[in-house]
């Protein structure tokens, strides 16, 4: 029997209609899926959606987290200021193949003003369908966990 995967998925106001977009396919999908919100095109601060999906990534209450805002790099940052997260920004398939094969991360975010909803479903694809390749990968992912360690000692990466 098959498990299945779950994802929590958060956006900004730039990042909304992308990750209402994202969700649905998902879930048509079989995806297990959390809406961290946000819930509408009203502005609002994308770290602190980050924030709620890379914690439930960092805590192991769901596997993977997909966040959205204008161009995806604030809730990249942001996500990846909770130890045990790696985010990469990844708006288009090749990104998304090596952020996984090569970096193991497990938060994708996409950029709500760079991406249709088409390019998302293919980037979606490619990254849960692209497993960790480990062996020389493991210890580059390592040493990341390292250096977090190093300047976060009182947290568990």
């Amino acid at each position: 029997m098959e498990k299945t995967i779950r994802v929590a998925v958060g956006s900004d106001h730039a990042g909304f209609p992308l990750k209402e977009r994202v969700r649905q396919y998902l879930e048509r999908k079989g995806f297990d899926v959390e809406d961290a919100g946000t819930n509408s095109t009203n502005s609002v601060d994308y770290p602190d959606f980050a924030e709620k999906v890379a914690g439930r990534v960092a805590s192991g209450q769901v596997d993977f987290g997909v966040l959205m805002c204008g161009t995806g790099i604030g809730v990249a940052l942001s996500a990846n200021k909770v130890p045990g997260v790696r985010a990469a920004t990844c708006n288009e398939t090749i990104s998304a193949r090596f952020a996984r094969s090569h970096n193991n991360a497990n938060v994708l975010a996409m950029g709500g003003r760079l991406v249709d909803a088409a390019t998302a479903e293919k980037i979606l694809d490619t990254w849960f369908r692209t497993p960790f390749e480990g062996g020389r990968h493991e210890r580059r992912v390592q040493k990341i966990s390292s250096i977090e360690q190093r300047y976060h000692p009182e947290k568990k990466a």
